[in-house]
């Protein structure tokens, strides 16, 4: 384990912004929804899962613990 003081590694990070991305990914599939009010498919069910599945990825970014090699 290096020595650093930095409180997540560079992997951390990394893993951070793939989460930012699908959580991203997800608000823009909300917003696609053509629907109205956001009432449909997009809107109800794909967007939000996406999202949820982003929030969970940053979870699991935050607590990945770099392999000690």
């Amino acid at each position: 384990m290096e020595n650093s003081h930095m409180p997540f590694s560079k992997k951390n990070y990394q893993l951070m912004l793939i989460g930012l991305g699908i959580i991203s990914l997800g608000f823009v599939l909300i917003g696609l929804d053509k629907e109205p009010h956001g009432f449909g498919f997009l809107g109800l069910t794909l967007g939000p899962i996406v999202t949820l599945a982003g929030f969970i990825f940053q979870f699991y970014a935050i607590f990945h613990k770099p392999s000690n090699k």
